[in-house]
């Protein structure tokens, strides 16, 4: 069964995002694999990205997302401003990015914005 809204769905077989849908202790999500990083930015190429989905959802704005394996910055022996906390789902513990979005135009934005979003945070985390 599926908790996304069809055109989140379809937006992520069009860009052929390896995702999947889980469902855990009465949430949901979306698992893409294979998410490439800025080059050079991080201490990985590439992790899987955890976006939980609010209830709600595309009404409700999504908040943060979860990268695993953790990442830091390159070179430094610390975490992101923001990504420093743990979340347990599927078995794996993912690394938190605490990033609250106030500009979600609720019944719009979808899929598309999410990863807009999620690809902006990573592009300029400090």
């Amino acid at each position: 069964m599926s908790h996304l809204p069809r055109r989140c769905r379809q937006y992520l077989e069009r860009k052929k995002h390896d995702f999947s849908e889980a469902y855990e202790g009465g949430i949901a999500a979306v698992i893409i694999d294979g998410w490439v990083l800025p080059e050079g930015k991080y201490d990985h190429d590439s992790v899987s990205i955890l976006l939980l989905i609010p209830d709600g959802y595309n009404d409700a704005s999504p908040d943060m997302f979860h990268v695993f394996p953790w990442i830091r910055l390159q070179g430094q022996s610390t975490y992101p401003t923001g990504a420093d906390v743990s979340c347990e789902y599927q078995g794996r513990e993912w690394q938190r990015w605490s990033r609250h979005w106030t500009d979600w135009r609720s019944g719009i934005d979808g899929m598309a914005a999410w990863l807009t979003k999620v690809r902006h945070a990573l592009d300029v985390a400090s």
